[in-house]
């Protein structure tokens, strides 16, 4: 079976590298839609070298490995990369336009987060996600999360998002066409929510927030530049060389998707951009109800994750002092939790009836009641591009390509 790989950006690139160390798919196709430089010779050089996570030679078989790329063809855009064969497409831009039919390929990665959203048509514009279906692919993983743009519209019932280890399991190869991978940091923080809301229970968590200070990505700019008309983030258009940078996330609203029960639950996401180029970091914040005599300390939080990550390979525990360059490129995992940063305190807060105008209130007794809530803090890293997120959507394309054999 062969794989499709849309785009060659930072996940296309590293999807590459993952499948081509897997060797799981028989061979893989990857579409670009353009030329590069001047040939292939100069793309298969991109793809040998990063400037983040070293050679491919050497993420394959350690430093003192040779070039593993070989048997370059100009005229078919053929490659063999470490035994696997690999063919460029460089003339669609369109999904609907890409030869993956006439490539035998029926399973597709777009990598390309210019097609997220589930429910556009495939002949309009640009293109839309289902063009790879028209072009021939049978099913099709987005490695982001789904964006609907127009107001009103549903879910599809044939997409669904998942996170490996958290809902996989909802998919269902019989219904499901469009598969979202949700995002680095939803991936992180499912891992650092879930194993919580299995031991001390979703109904004890009343409210949470998180804070991602994330790497850059590749939309951002490297110097300062002119907004677009009608750009209204003006920082968006700053130089991430120099600058620590709010932004916005989607992982509050992707969450619910993959663990449902967070929908009850009052949450809120930020991110901060700052001048890495992966390694990132999840501050994670919980209110809990607790009880007075027994609250949950740092030790009982502490003791979930190492359980729940002696039993789950995507989730890591340690009480190493890290810093974010440690987790570049291992361990492969949604999350690395930092067990000694975590903490807890528990404090009595004051609720008055009244002023909630609460119908259990008798007449005539004390309105104000006190209740034990304890705050605790998590911190979690992630490679938001190797090691965390795409060996988990590397993970998800082989489950998903399993089943359609």
């Amino acid at each position: 079976m062969k794989l499709g790989i849309n785009g060659l950006g930072r996940i296309g690139k590293l999807s590459l590298w993952h499948h081509v160390s897997r060797k799981y798919f028989s061979g893989i196709v990857v579409n670009i839609g353009r030329e590069v430089g001047c040939g292939l010779d100069d793309l298969a050089s991109m793809l040998d070298r990063d400037s983040t996570y070293g050679r491919l030679g050497s993420y394959l078989y350690g430093h003192k490995c040779p070039r593993v790329i070989e048997e370059l063809n100009e005229e078919d855009g053929s490659m063999v990369v470490d035994g696997v064969p690999v063919t460029v497409l460089r003339t669609a831009r369109n999904p609907k336009d890409i030869a993956w039919q006439e490539n035998d390929v029926n399973l597709v990665v777009d990598t390309t987060g210019s097609f997220t959203d589930p429910t556009a048509d495939s002949y309009g514009g640009s293109g839309a996600l289902r063009g790879h279906m028209q072009a021939g692919a049978d099913k099709v993983i987005l490695s982001a999360p789904f964006k609907i743009k127009s107001k009103g519209l549903d879910m599809p019932e044939d997409a669904i998002t998942t996170v490996m280890g958290i809902n996989d399991e909802m998919y269902d190869p019989s219904q499901h066409s469009l598969i979202s991978a949700a995002s680095c940091t939803t991936t992180c923080l499912s891992y650092m929510i879930k194993p919580l809301m299995e031991k001390i229970g979703a109904d004890r968590i009343l409210s949470a927030s998180m804070v991602t200070v994330h790497a850059a990505t590749g939309s951002q700019q490297v110097l300062d530049r002119l907004p677009k008309a009608g750009a209204v983030d003006l920082r968006k258009n700053r130089s991430i060389l120099n600058n620590i940078i709010l932004t916005t996330t989607g992982a509050a609203k992707a969450l619910a998707l993959v663990i449902p029960e967070m929908a009850t639950i009052g949450f809120m996401a930020e991110s901060v951009r700052i001048p890495t180029s992966t390694g990132s970091l999840i501050i994670l914040v919980l209110n809990l109800q607790d009880e007075i005599d027994n609250p949950v300390k740092r030790g009982v939080i502490n003791s979930i994750y190492e359980e729940y990550a002696g039993n789950n390979s995507y989730l890591k525990y340690t009480e190493k002092h890290n810093v974010s360059s440690d987790i570049i490129g291992a361990p492969a995992a949604a999350a690395v939790i930092e067990g000694s940063e975590t903490h807890t305190r528990t404090a009595s807060i004051q609720v008055n009836l009244e002023q909630i105008k609460a119908e259990c209130l008798v007449p005539g007794t004390d309105p104000v009641f006190n209740v034990p809530v304890t705050q605790a803090v998590v911190y979690g890293w992630y490679d938001n591009e190797l090691a965390s997120y795409t060996n988990m959507l590397g993970d998800l394309t082989a489950k998903v390509a399993g089943e359609m054999l």
